[in-house]
């Protein structure tokens, strides 16, 4: 053990500096989704039942609303492009330029080398929320997604319903891939309505108690085409545990919506990342 230098408080109280400014980044049109979204209808609606997942498509330019519809319940959500599962969302750059919730009018980017917006969060019910006293808040991008290796590497166990689980079934059924072929594309997820952050006093990720109540929802505009599963984690409103079978767990659904024709009038789908990828040579 070190102890701290005679500077050690001047060394802390330097200010910090944000590394990602973000007064330079394309801005959605929040008012031009929000009115598309208020004339747009449910086209379809797919349903993940208690510690499974579903998945489902969304065309650029079109909605995707998540609900809470039985009991408070928190979802774990991976997105791909429909026609490439190697551009899939990117939860470490999304973290970095949004910070480590997310809320209305941020978006979810993609992985390089596209790393572009493939959604945005255009209604959220829970933005209320906020920043809790314990430090905790909604819709997280920094927890991983609750797997089994984990639980193996913890507590010894081979638990099948457990997120990573779930999307990997989801993910081989909807392609048609293997489980062994379908497993290393799903990635990092948005933790949808789930309530974390990180203690103060070590740094650990928490949970706690999602506010989630039924009717709750969050709806995103898909910025391009989009392949999506989402998990209803097996650790319910995730107050305990993130892995499961003793918790009370509840439905998600997800409610696909088509605006009216001319309703993105001027809109364009945005284009991969300019970046040339000489990467110096």
């Amino acid at each position: 053990m070190f102890l701290p230098p005679d500077d050690a408080d001047a060394r802390r109280a330097i200010a910090p500096v944000i590394c990602y400014p973000t007064d330079t980044l394309p801005q959605p049109d929040m008012a031009l989704y929000q009115a598309a979204l208020a004339g747009a209808e449910i086209v379809d609606a797919v349903t993940a039942a208690p510690r499974e997942a579903c998945t489902f498509r969304v065309s650029a330019g079109g909605f995707f609303r998540i609900v809470s519809i039985d009991g408070p319940q928190v979802g774990d959500l991976n997105l791909w492009h429909a026609d490439d599962l190697s551009e899939r969302f990117y939860s470490g750059k999304t973290r970095a330029l949004h910070g480590t919730h997310v809320s209305t009018g941020d978006r979810l980017w993609s992985s390089f080398p596209t790393l572009r917006p493939m959604a945005t969060v255009v209604e959220d019910s829970l933005d209320w929320y906020g920043i809790d006293d314990f430090g905790g808040s909604v819709h997280d991008v920094i927890g991983t997604r609750c797997d089994p290796y984990t639980g193996n590497l913890l507590a010894g166990t081979q638990y099948h319903h457990c997120c990573h689980s779930n999307l990997t079934r989801a993910l081989a059924d909807v392609t048609g891939l293997s489980l062994a072929d379908a497993e290393p594309y799903v990635h990092d997820v948005l933790n949808v309505f789930m309530c974390t952050g990180f203690t103060r006093d070590t740094g650990q990720y928490f949970m706690k108690a999602s506010p989630v109540r039924p009717g709750d929802h969050i709806t995103f505009f898909a910025e391009i085409d989009v392949l999506g599963a989402l998990s209803a984690c097996p650790g319910g409103d995730c107050s305990a545990e993130h892995s499961s079978d003793a918790a009370a767990c509840f439905p998600l659904r997800v409610e696909i919506l088509r605006p009216a024709d001319g309703a993105l009038e001027g809109w364009t789908s945005p284009a991969v990342n300019a970046y040339d990828r000489s990467h110096g040579r």
